[in-house]
C-alpha cells in the first residue's frame, strides 16, 4: 500500500511542479526514449543474471507491493506457537513433536497461526530445526552454529534480488543518456532546420537523461530498498526462533526460551512481557 502511495506522490509532485511551472507535459511524453531506456535496462539485466536470478528477482519485485511488515502480533503469533510446541516437547518428549515437523501443513498447532503457517521458509526452518533434535542429541553450540549457518545461507539468498535490482537502478541514469546522446545526433541531422524545430529536438534529446534519473532515483532504487528491508524483517524472524530453540536445547524452560526470543524482536515491533504473559497464560 505505502509502495503505491508512494508511487503516486512522485509522479504527481514531479509532474505536477512541472506543471505549476509552467511546463507541457506533451513534451516529457517520449515513448522511443523509454524504449531505449526501459529495453536496454531489461537487456542488462538478462544479460548479468543467469536464469535462476532473473525469475527470483523478477518475482521478488512482485513483494514490493505484496509484502507485509511483520507487526508486534505476528512476532506474538510465533513466540506463542514455539512455546506450545516445546511445552509438548517438554511434557510428553521431544518425539511427540514428530507429527508436527514431519508434515507441518496438517498441524493443527501450527496452523492455528495463519501468519506462521503462509510464511513457508519461517516454517520449514522451524520444522527443520526441530527434526535436528528429534534425529539425535545435538551440543549446545553445535546447534546454536548449525541455525546460525542455516540463516546466513538464507539471508545471503535473500538479498540477491535487492542487489539486482540495485545494479539495474545504479544503470538507468547511464542509459538514460545513452538515449539523449542518440537524440543529439538526430538533432545534428537537423542543423539547418529552424531554431524551434532544433529546440525541440534538443528538449526531446534530454527527455532521455531526465527518464533514467527519474526512474532510477525515484522507483527502481526504493523498490531495490524496500526488498532489503522485507529481507532484513525475515532474518529477525529466523533469529528469534533460533534463541528460543538453542535455549530449550540448554536445558532452559518454556517461558524463559520464549523470554530470550523475546530479547530478539526489534524495539518496534516487541510485543511487552504483560501481552506474552497474557498470551502464554492458557498454553501452560
Amino acid at each position: 500500500m505505502f509502495a503505491i502511495i508512494g508511487i503516486v506522490l512522485v509522479f504527481a509532485c514531479v509532474f505536477g511542479g512541472y506543471s505549476l511551472h509552467g511546463g507541457h507535459l506533451g513534451v516529457l511524453w517520449q515513448p522511443t526514449e523509454l524504449l531505449i531506456i526501459g529495453g536496454a535496462a531489461v537487456g542488462a539485466f538478462l544479460i548479468s543474471s543467469p536464469k535462476s536470478i532473473a525469475k527470483g528477482t523478477i518475482k521478488h519485485i512482485a513483494y514490493v507491493f505484496t509484502g507485509k511488515e511483520p507487526a508486534a502480533s505476528d512476532y506474538q503469533d510465533l513466540l506463542t506457537l514455539l512455546f506450545e510446541l516445546i511445552n509438548i516437547a517438554r511434557r510428553d518428549g521431544i518425539v511427540a513433536l514428530e507429527p508436527h515437523v514431519a508434515k507441518p501443513e496438517q498441524s493443527a498447532t501450527l496452523n492455528k497461526y495463519p501468519s506462521i503457517a503462509k510464511n513457508k521458509q519461517l516454517a520449514h526452518f522451524i520444522c527443520d530445526n526441530i527434526k535436528c533434535l528429534l534425529s539425535e542429541g545435538i551440543d549446545a553450540h553445535r546447534y546454536d552454529d548449525l541455525m546460525r549457518t542455516d540463516i546466513a545461507t538464507m539471508h545471503h539468498h535473500a538479498m540477491i534480488a535487492p542487489g539486482a535490482v540495485t545494479k539495474i537502478a545504479d544503470a538507468l541514469p547511464g542509459l538514460g543518456i545513452v538515449a539523449a546522446v542518440l537524440g543529439i545526433v538526430l538533432t545534428m541531422g537537423k542543423i539547418n532546420e529552424p531554431p524551434e524545430v532544433l529546440g525541440h529536438s534538443i528538449g526531446a534529446a534530454l527527455v532521455g537523461t531526465f527518464l533514467g534519473i527519474l526512474m532510477s532515483y525515484g522507483f527502481v532504487g526504493p523498490m531495490a530498498t524496500n526488498l532489503e528491508y522485507q529481507a532484513k524483517a525475515q532474518h529477525h524472524m529466523l533469529h528469534v526462533v533460533k534463541e528460543v530453540l538453542a535455549a530449550f536445547n540448554s536445558g532452559f524452560s518454556p517461558l524463559l526460551s520464549v523470554e530470550m526470543g523475546r530479547r530478539a524482536i526489534p524495539d518496534d515491533a516487541r510485543p511487552s512481557m504483560d501481552d506474552m504473559e497474557g498470551a502464554l497464560r492458557g498454553k501452560k
